[in-house]
């Protein structure tokens, strides 16, 4: 029988995590220097929020909030800032930022905590591929915070001061994977199960008979793309596929492809950036879409936040990135875990 490993604030234990730790301040201070530099004004969202956000596989903390009246009302810890922040650029704010506890239920892991900090940040006015360089310079103010020339995790390595590869979502599924993605999108975004299927068996992978063309798709990313990107070098993921792309604007000229891109380095997916979708009946659409399959696949749907589809109408075209900066703090660190990057990790 094993052991039971000792808790993060037995003596010894906090004695091994603290340079992790204090390494953890020297990157925040690093990026809060670079985020003000930038002209970003820093914000503070609230959590507690009428809907958790509408990804169909993203998963909130439920609560209840009790008014003066003693009625009880259902309340949501946020899965990300997005909704309050965006409702701040419809206010007028052009450039903010905010370091973001946020929660994620059915998320445990050696990457995934159920409480962990978002860096998410918008650009009014500016073109989505500006964050990328936003991240690229963030990446390596962290691995120089943390007194290192590279990023890591396990036996993976990334330079962050080498040239960052742009690779769309398209040309990494023939690349990895031999599979044309295209093929199995109409030119009005719609997608086709049964090709993708049948791709997916032609390249030795398996798919199930309840399997929808996201879940597939899913499952041919995460088996033989994202492993091998940002590797050596970080890896921009970029032209995400209309129906995986909730939130984002479309791209201009091919309604099958958007505007949202993901970060990777050692093989971890860091960020998730989009040129910001404003339209706020077709935000409506895409958010019932989501929750029904949702509901098809767990049982449960939550509310819309209907005060954002509202702010929507006067959000100004901007560009809007999450980064997950207990990971980033890992691959700067080379910690092993994110538990070992967190101040007080969560108990279970």
């Amino acid at each position: 029988m094993s052991t039971p490993a000792s808790p993060w604030w037995t003596p010894h234990v906090h004695a091994d995590r603290r340079p992790l730790l204090l390494a953890r301040g020297r990157i925040q201070g690093a990026l809060r220097g670079w985020l003000a530099g930038e002209g970003f004004l820093e914000v503070d969202p609230a959590a507690l929020q009428v809907s958790p956000g509408n990804e169909a596989h993203l998963h909130g903390f439920a609560t209840q909030m009790i008014g003066n009246d003693g009625l009880a009302r259902p309340m949501y810890l946020h899965t990300s800032p997005e909704f309050a922040m965006k409702k701040l650029l419809a206010a007028g704010e052009e450039r903010i930022a905010a370091f973001a506890h946020v929660w994620r239920n059915r998320e445990r892991g050696v990457l995934h905590s159920p409480e962990f900090t978002m860096l998410e940040w918008y650009r009014v006015g500016e073109p989505y591929a500006v964050l990328m360089d936003d991240c690229a310079a963030m990446l390596r103010l962290a691995a120089e915070a943390a007194g290192s020339r590279e990023l890591r995790f396990r036996d993976r390595a990334c330079d962050p001061f080498a040239e960052p590869e742009r690779l769309g979502v398209v040309e990494a599924f023939a690349r990895f994977a031999g599979i044309d993605l295209m093929a199995t999108m109409a030119a009005d975004g719609s997608t086709d199960a049964a090709a993708l299927a049948a791709q997916m068996a032609a390249a030795g992978l398996r798919s199930a008979a309840d399997d929808t063309w996201s879940d597939m798709l899913s499952r041919v990313l995460v088996e033989k793309v994202e492993p091998k990107l940002g590797l050596g070098r970080m890896t921009f993921l970029d032209r995400y596929p209309a129906a995986e792309a909730a939130l984002a604007r479309p791209l201009p000229g091919d309604a099958r492809l958007a505007e949202r891109f993901e970060l990777y380095a050692c093989g971890v997916e860091l960020a998730n950036g989009f040129g910001e979708l404003t339209n706020p009946a077709e935000q409506r659409r895409r958010f019932g879409l989501e929750m029904d399959e949702k509901h098809r696949v767990y049982g449960e749907r939550y509310p819309l936040d209907e005060e954002f589809l509202e702010a929507l109408a006067l959000m100004p075209a901007a560009s809007g990135i999450a980064l997950g900066f207990d990971r980033l703090v890992m691959l700067a660190t080379g910690a092993p875990r994110i538990d070992d990057v967190i101040w007080t990790p969560v108990a279970g």
